[in-house]
């Protein structure tokens, strides 16, 4: 099995030296795309890569998902027996915690900054990814989001931030018009966390309903800590909606349906991948139905791509003895990449290898992988879902 890993990830490599829009961005500024030089590992010296995400408070079972497949990509491209420039490649992993908190977030980056990374996969979160990624860029140390969906991230004018799942004008337009289209909604109420990810994905789904010919009656706002929506739901239910849309995570979103359900609000429940986890049916208890929730997760396989991510669910499962949450796959194809990109480059110097990294063409366990002009994933998947007898069940995948 080593050996074919290892035959794997070298190549991977040698296509990443082969060639591999979202919507109009403002012309970057020339300071920020530059960021300055990080210093360059000596060879045979090992390789840290960083790794942000929140496992402490209400998300950590998230946080915790998206660690574990850093760690299992680690542990096999040590296996590997891979080399850069002429000596050993050992990586080792720097592990922080943000608790999905933006001045902890900068706090972390600033560690690992420190620490001279050579990388840093995540954060999570977009309210912590966005503010960590100016740290990382001024430190001239590229940065892969698994899972960070506001459009600002890319949009900066960074020239090492990546991102390998779609952002929220995809995510939150495809709900709004599926809610039309498909749950024949014509009433529709918003709540967003006012995170910048949960308000964010609401702007997007609120004119993807305004789009597709629905009506949105009402739109309150909570918080990600939050734990009584009493009030809020029932402004809204006066409004008599067809469907719900929570922008925000699921530990505030199973609540929100128990309560929902309390207050005999029989409106169908949306949100995007914040939401669309394995822990959603035991955060929600008997507050969810069959067929009540729909969601989105940001990225899919279908076809012949579907082998590699049962078998990596298969595999992360016997490791750690959790179902998959989320994007721990996201998590582990984004650091088999960077590495893939250091040995293409023949350097772990983010200098020498961040030009690999923009022109990856890597086949991993979430699909083919290769990165527009801003960093975004090139035709981003979402795999629309809804829950039965307490199991996500896949409805489609949409590019």
């Amino acid at each position: 099995m080593h050996l074919n890993l290892k035959l794997a990830v070298i190549a991977a490599a040698v296509a990443l030296a082969a060639c591999g829009k979202k919507e109009e961005a403002a012309a970057p500024a020339e300071t920020a795309a530059a960021p300055v030089a990080a210093a360059a590992p000596a060879a045979g010296a090992v390789i840290k890569i960083g790794h942000v995400g929140p496992t402490s408070g209400a998300i950590a079972h998230l946080g915790k998902d998206n660690e574990n497949g850093a760690k299992m990509a680690i542990e096999e491209l040590n296996a590997a027996g891979l080399t850069i420039n002429g000596a050993p490649a050992t990586f080792e992993l720097l592990a922080e915690d943000d608790a999905g908190d933006p001045k902890q977030g900068t706090a972390a980056a600033q560690k690992l900054v420190d620490a001279k990374v050579a990388g840093v996969i995540g954060h999570l979160n977009s309210g912590t990814t966005i503010p960590a990624s100016q740290i990382y860029n001024d430190a001239g140390i590229p940065q892969i989001s698994p899972s960070a969906t506001n459009p600002k991230y890319t949009r900066q004018g960074y020239a090492g931030v990546f991102r390998m799942v779609a952002d929220d004008v995809h995510l939150g337009g495809t709900l709004g018009k599926y809610a039309v289209e498909s749950l024949k909604a014509k009433n529709v109420a918003v709540i967003d966390d006012r995170t910048a990810y949960g308000q964010g994905v609401a702007d997007e789904f609120e004119k993807g309903v305004a789009a597709a010919g629905g009506t949105v009656v009402g739109r309150e706002f909570t918080n990600d800590k939050a734990t009584d929506f009493n009030a809020i739901l029932t402004t809204l239910k006066a409004k008599k909606p067809d469907v719900v849309f929570f922008g925000g995570m699921d530990a505030v979103a199973g609540p929100m349906l128990k309560q929902m359900k309390q207050l005999g609000i029989t409106a169908k429940f949306m949100g995007g991948d914040g939401i669309c986890s394995a822990s959603l049916p035991k955060l929600a208890g008997d507050g969810m139905a069959d067929d009540q929730v729909y969601c989105a997760e940001a990225g899919g396989v279908e076809g012949e791509e579907k082998v590699g991510m049962e078998k990596f669910r298969a595999d992360f499962k016997t490791k750690y003895g959790e179902e998959v949450q989320v994007y721990a796959p996201y998590v582990y194809d984004a650091v088999k990449v960077m590495a893939a990109a250091m040995v293409a480059a023949n350097s772990s110097d983010p200098v020498k290898y961040l030009p690999e990294l923009k022109k990856t063409n890597y086949k991993g366990v979430t699909g083919n992988i290769a990165f527009d002009e801003k960093g975004d994933i090139k035709n981003g998947a979402l795999t629309l879902m809804t829950f039965r007898g307490g199991e996500r069940t896949t409805l489609s995948v949409i590019r």
